[in-house]
């Protein structure tokens, strides 16, 4: 499966409103972590990240219609989540009103949303896009050994 960084805003933008996710906050700054998968002039999904420290939030995934159950959706979050690990995110959020069994199964857990870190808390996407009913949750990823190495790798 061929996933790529940036895919084309207007698909980007097109595949979150066929799935009904919002769009009017993105902004380059967002986009800039974003990856597809599929043909890159029409990619059958995409995921972005927005980082925050050590913290990140996992927003928009979305699989067109007619490639749902193929793989997609799975493949992508695990390409943002090795993707947040070398970035030294610690904590990948994200806000669902349709798939938290989906994210159970890789991995994340629901967490109240009192528990958000401040900065999640000011993404547009927590503070107004996504309603208060909205399962939050949150999923630990595993030390990357580049950049936290062990003390015996240390010497």
């Amino acid at each position: 499966m061929h996933i790529y960084r940036n895919p084309p805003e207007s698909q980007v933008k097109h595949l979150l409103a066929e799935s009904k996710l919002p769009t009017s906050d993105l902004s380059p700054q967002h986009l800039e972590h974003f990856f597809g998968c599929g043909p890159v002039e029409k990619p059958k999904g995409v995921v972005g990240l927005e980082i925050y420290g050590t913290v990140a939030l996992l927003r928009s995934l979305a699989v067109s219609a007619d490639s749902r159950g193929n793989g997609y959706g799975k493949a992508l979050v695990g390409q943002i989540e090795r993707f947040a690990q070398s970035q030294g995110i610690t904590d990948v959020y994200l806000l669902t009103t349709t798939a938290a069994e989906f994210f159970e199964r890789l991995g994340y857990r629901r967490t109240d949303r009192e528990s958000a870190p401040e900065a999640i808390r000011q993404t547009e996407e927590f503070s107004t896009l996504c309603p208060s009913t909205s399962t939050f949750m949150v999923k630990v990823l595993p030390a990357n050994p580049a950049l936290h190495p062990t003390r015996e790798a240390r010497g």
